[in-house]
């Protein structure tokens, strides 16, 4: 059970008393927050303890709810724009009041409709919620090693490539030309740490590094092969292009996993195509 209660984040608070407008909740240090009458359920019962999320309400009174939104304080999310104002735009985070993300706190345009990534903050002025694309990433951490697997957040597109947020706190680059899948601003997804830069960012890869990485690749064509009658028109000789469309792979990688599964005896090259076993 929560010692006080704490804006943005899942609290854990005892029901105190019934009221009109719903019930009343409490932490250790006795304060209180309205859960309101949409909320509640016939279970909670006086005294049995609740897992609520707490934000601010149109009055900016702090306020319970049972709902759980697509992201918490600190949190770095992508979502989608519903309202733009001239003094900033709303956008959905689960809730029924939307975020503001104030026009100061804007980098780019908010169009309704949109998905922008940006990271739900307090408001020091008005202890609110509220979101900003103005955001500083942290140096990665001491303990973090070359092939980690982290969680990546992609947020913007470079010449280079792709900048992600590591572990929801880091900065990363994946570059374009090691890329092999469609991917897209927003996305969530499982990666590894390549390189741990001297400026403290992350060089990041899509695929497992070293032989775990082999391993993968030469389970990813014969799954492919499989699925596509166990022989398809591929040998050492195909295009990266085509390479890259049916098995997501770049050449090189391709090339050394064919080697590795002729030598394990599980596809046979033949002249113009490669088969199962």
């Amino acid at each position: 059970m929560n010692k006080k209660i704490e804006l943005g984040v899942i609290n854990t608070l005892k029901v105190n008393r019934v009221s009109e407008p719903g019930l009343y909740l409490c932490s250790l240090d006795e304060q209180e927050v309205l859960l309101p009458n949409c909320y509640v359920k016939q279970e909670m019962k006086i005294d049995s303890t609740l897992e609520v999320f707490i934000y601010t309400d149109s009055e900016d009174r702090l306020v319970a709810t049972t709902l759980t939104p697509y992201g918490k304080k600190d949190d770095f999310v992508c979502l989608e724009v519903v309202d733009s104002t001239k003094f900033g735009a709303f956008l959905d985070m689960g809730l029924t009041k939307d975020l503001l993300v104030p026009k100061n706190r804007q980098r780019s345009t908010f169009n309704v409709g949109s998905r922008k990534v940006i990271q739900i903050v307090e408001d020091e002025k008005t202890n609110r919620l509220i979101g900003t694309e103005k955001f500083v990433l942290e140096k990665f951490p001491a303990n973090l090693e070359n092939h980690s697997e982290v969680e990546i957040l992609l947020y913007m597109k470079t010449p280079l490539g792709f900048k992600v947020i590591v572990n929801n706190a880091y900065e990363g680059l994946i570059y374009h030309n090691e890329i092999f899948e469609k991917i897209n601003i927003g996305d969530r997804k499982k990666a590894y740490v390549k390189n741990l830069r001297e400026d403290g960012k992350l060089d990041i890869s899509l695929q497992k590094i070293g032989e775990e990485k082999k391993d993968d690749d030469a389970n990813r064509i014969l799954d492919i092969l499989s699925k596509n009658g166990g022989e398809m028109t591929f040998t050492y000789k195909s295009t990266p292009e085509d390479i890259k469309k049916s098995f997501g792979l770049s050449r090189k990688a391709f090339k050394a996993s064919l080697t590795k599964l002729i030598e394990e005896n599980k596809i046979e090259l033949l002249e113009n195509s490669i088969k199962v076993k």
